[in-house]
């Protein structure tokens, strides 16, 4: 492979993105988690809950810090690496990555000073409301990222003028056909990651016989978190597949196996024009071809057409 400046610029982007993507996966399940111990101590008045408190505090901090770093320069690797896309269809990107600067970061970065330094300057009611508020900024931020990328995934509400994409409803731009199955599949996800972490560092506190009453308290919250939101991600992932199956099989088909290419090519090879075009004329013959590699080729055939309509789209839009 021949390391040309555009595949360098690539690999730069897909190293800050591998590190940005754990921060957030990390700090958005903490922010709740930080504003259900405020309020625990807002109501019970127990030191413990102040403790956990400040502890996953000074840890969040530093983790949004390093995640605001790595995600400020995306934007622009986007335009650099994605020039003609970015120019495209920046009429409808660049607003949905403003409203998440102006409705999640802005709320984030604001209220984070007084969840910070504000605990002996503020009464405690907004104090916790502080730690609400930060938690919304994030999940605030993860709705538009997730509504952006579910756009360039089921594009909708869109039309094409001048090779250029146009917003037609802005509802239907932000609630595209795999949005929700996307934001509730990746906000489980954060707070299952956060869970473990935090049972990983109340498990290593009570090994160690380090803070028990706290990491008691870790460990029974975290843990009885888990058992509702492990059990329920199965059911998220299997429904987020299956929306993926309707609007692209063909991704679909690139990430599992026979079985599921099959499937994914009866859904698109199932109306008369698609089905003759994809048949082989071998599968009808005498001796035919064993069904798995009869499943293989209508796959192939129909991963084959998509990518021949996609391609048809990008010249008609003016991005080839």
């Amino acid at each position: 492979m021949r390391l040309d400046p555009e595949i360098l610029s690539r690999i730069q982007f897909a190293w800050v993105i591998g590190w940005h993507i754990l921060l957030p996966a990390f700090t958005i399940g903490l922010a709740s988690f930080i504003a259900f111990l405020e309020g625990a101590f807002a109501l019970t008045k127990r030191p413990v809950f102040l403790n956990l408190s400040q502890f996953w505090l000074k840890i969040f901090a530093i983790s949004f810090g390093m995640g605001v770093v790595t995600g400020i320069v995306m934007p622009f690797q986007f335009g650099t690496n994605w020039s003609r896309f970015s120019d495209a269809a920046s009429n409808v990107i660049s607003p949905l990555l403003a409203y998440e600067g102006l409705t999640a970061f802005f709320l984030e970065a604001t209220f984070l000073g007084i969840l910070l330094f504000g605990r002996k300057l503020v009464p405690p009611g907004v104090h916790f409301i502080a730690a609400v508020l930060v938690a919304a900024g994030t999940l605030f931020s993860a709705f538009w990222i997730l509504a952006t990328n579910s756009w360039m995934q089921t594009p909708a509400g869109y039309e094409i003028v001048d090779g250029r994409f146009l917003p037609k409803d802005w509802l239907q731009v932000i609630f595209s056909p795999s949005f929700p199955y996307r934001l509730a599949h990746v906000v489980d996800a954060v707070y299952i990651t956060t869970g473990f972490v935090v049972v990983g560092v109340a498990a290593s506190y009570l090994r160690q016989g380090r803070f028990v009453e706290e990491a008691r308290t870790m460990l029974s919250m975290t843990l009885w978190l888990l058992t509702v939101l492990v059990p329920l991600q199965f059911l998220l992932g299997d429904a987020h597949g299956l929306n993926t199956l309707e609007h692209q099989p063909a991704k679909l088909a690139a990430m599992t196996d026979w079985k599921w290419r099959r499937l994914a090519a009866e859904r698109r090879a199932d109306t008369g024009p698609q089905r003759r075009q994809c048949r082989d004329p071998r599968m009808d013959r005498p001796r035919r071809l064993p069904p798995h590699r009869q499943d293989r080729r209508l796959a192939a055939c129909t991963v084959e057409s998509e990518l021949s309509e996609i391609s048809r789209v990008n010249v008609d839009s003016g991005l080839t």
